[in-house]
């Protein structure tokens, strides 16, 4: 294998806890756990090649702050967070992430394939469309060949495994088989408490961002019902016929 010397952008997302994690306090955030993935991955590549450097980076308000302190606390060796207040789709948050990699010239951006949110999958695509970079999504495994600036990914897709190979820089996004994030300590998350958190905004990266979507509504699907045990499938098919009306 190559010596690999690089920076890593890996953007995040500051998630509700209640949509991992269901009774959670409505209050809760925490870092999208796709992108705590993507961001144990990124600190693996580093902790193996110690000349590289490892940059999260997030578009939210002020209460990101403290999940933009549990990615130092994991490990990231700087932090910016974007001060953006107003809710964006996809395309905007890539827009914005395009621009931080201008400015930031990383050799790779490492993030979750979605976030638990909305679910959307979208801004890996669209930001490396944006940047014209090679892609490689919903990946499991990275490997850096012999080849320096070459990455061989595993992708997980409907009909099995892929593997391709993409040319640095480039966006990957990271699958839920990559690597198990690791736990972080009390004492990680007290000293990060002291780490600077870099703060920039839209104006500052030259973008202007108008979000081209709108969101009318959110709210939890119906109550469901109590559940019904049938003896067989023929008792099974009759309900859903006779009783349910949905044969």
């Amino acid at each position: 294998m190559a010596i690999v010397v690089m920076k890593i952008l890996v953007p995040f997302k500051r998630v509700p806890e209640a949509a991992a994690i269901p009774g959670a306090p409505e209050n809760a955030y925490v870092i999208n756990p796709f992108d705590e993935i993507a961001m144990e991955e990124a600190i693996r590549i580093r902790d193996a090649h110690p000349e590289s450097q490892v940059v999260a980076v997030t578009v939210a308000t002020e209460a990101a702050d403290e999940q933009v302190r549990a990615a130092f606390a994991r490990g990231v060796d700087r932090a910016l967070r974007v001060d953006e207040a107003r809710a964006l789709d996809s395309f905007a948050v890539a827009r914005i992430l395009a621009a931080v990699v201008r400015a930031e010239r990383p050799d790779l951006v490492l993030m979750g394939k979605q976030a638990i949110d909305d679910d959307a999958n979208q801004v890996g695509q669209m930001l490396a469309g944006l940047l014209g970079w090679p892609q490689a999504t919903f990946v499991s495994k990275i490997e850096f060949t012999e080849v320096a600036s070459q990455v061989r990914c595993t992708r997980e897709t409907d009909r099995g495994l892929e593997v391709i190979c993409v040319t640095l820089p480039a966006v990957i996004t990271a699958d839920l088989r990559l690597i198990e994030p690791r736990y972080i300590p009390l004492s990680g998350l007290i000293k990060a408490r002291r780490r600077t958190v870099e703060r920039t905004s839209c104006a500052e990266l030259g973008v202007d961002v108008r979000p081209r979507t709108k969101v009318l509504d959110v709210f939890p699907p119906p109550q469901r019902g109590g559940r019904i045990l049938v003896e067989s499938v023929e008792d099974l098919v009759d309900r859903l016929s006779r009783v349910d009306k949905v044969l």
